[in-house]
């Protein structure tokens, strides 16, 4: 295990408890606790700490993967529209009221990531492009936004609008362990498929031929990314809705710190995407608002766009 892992697991074991404690109501440990102390760690705060560790840390390998695929530091995983689409299956089961029923609004969203996912093969096809797989996402993506578009605007009943736009912010609000159940076996599943591509991933930034002289098969590359890709947004944007800037903004910040390697990025994105959105959630708690809590999605963007503009113009200052 390498120096910076540690560190990281070290600041998550601390962030953790500390996540528990947080909130409207602080719990003192050093103080009396009141009765439902028990119940608020166990059924409210807990299944909420391990949503924000698993979508983190999806989301995290997800855009470092992105990353060292497409060879491009400003690849986000919502470029592929698998988060659009899983977005835009949850918008009609809230759409058509089936949101109502336990499990439909996951299972629409996961039906949604699917089918996105099953275009994108189709789309891209065999032949490995990362250009046509690219512009392949992006299509996907767009066609999804102006669905979704559609049916915020056709929206049969002012209810049915205000639930949509406010799942689309994103957030971990009144989560239970229900949701952990459905989005661990799929996170856990894209991250671990995710690192299974490290090696091929190492050996795409010498170039494509030489990828393939060193045995790399391009068409199981592209499959292994949108299956791990899937798996990992699919099961984030079903429990928590769309949250963004995670997959952009991790890898930057742990990428200085390794040897720049895909292989050597995909862990400690991981373990950054979880202390992100772990940290990020807890400050949505705290926060004093007169309206309610702030919006975990809300809040990375307001965070995200900055640093977006930052790299830009960083980009930008090294072309000239």
């Amino acid at each position: 295990m390498t120096r910076l892992n540690r560190i990281l697991l070290a600041l998550l074991a601390l962030a953790v408890p500390l996540s528990l404690l947080a909130g409207r109501v602080w719990l003192d440990p050093l103080a009396d606790l009141p009765a439902n102390a028990l119940i608020i760690i166990t059924e409210l705060r807990l299944p909420r700490a391990v949503l924000a560790l698993l979508v983190g840390g999806g989301l995290g390998a997800a855009g470092a993967a992105m990353q060292g695929y497409l060879r491009n530091p400003l690849a986000d995983p919502g470029l592929f529209g698998i988060a659009p689409g899983a977005a835009l299956g949850a918008v009609l089961s809230l759409w058509t009221g089936l949101a109502a029923q336990p499990w439909t609004l996951p299972g629409f969203a996961l039906i949604g990531a699917g089918a996105a996912m099953a275009l994108l093969a189709l789309i891209a096809g065999r032949s490995g492009s990362v250009i046509l797989f690219t512009l392949a996402g992006m299509m996907i993506a767009s066609l999804a936004g102006a669905l979704m578009s559609l049916a915020i605007s056709l929206a049969p009943t002012p209810f049915a609008l205000s639930e949509i736009v406010t799942w689309l912010m994103g957030a971990l609000s009144d989560r239970s362990w229900n949701d952990v159940a459905i989005a661990a076996p799929l996170c856990l599943a894209g991250i671990v498929t995710l690192l299974a591509a490290g090696r091929a991933l190492d050996a795409l930034t010498l170039g494509d031929e030489v990828a393939r002289s060193l045995g790399i098969n391009p068409a199981r590359l592209r499959l292994l990314m949108i299956a791990g890709v899937g798996l990992t947004v699919g099961g984030s944007v079903a429990v928590a809705g769309i949250i963004g800037f995670v997959g952009l903004i991790v890898p930057h910040l742990v990428r200085p710190l390794t040897d720049g390697r895909p292989s050597q990025l995909l862990v400690p994105s991981v373990l950054a995407g979880a202390l992100l959105l772990l940290i990020a959630d807890c400050l949505c708690r705290v926060l004093p608002l007169a309206g309610g809590e702030l919006r975990l999605g809300i809040a990375l963007s307001l965070l995200g766009a900055p640093f977006f503009l930052r790299l830009l113009l960083r980009m930008r200052n090294g072309l000239a």
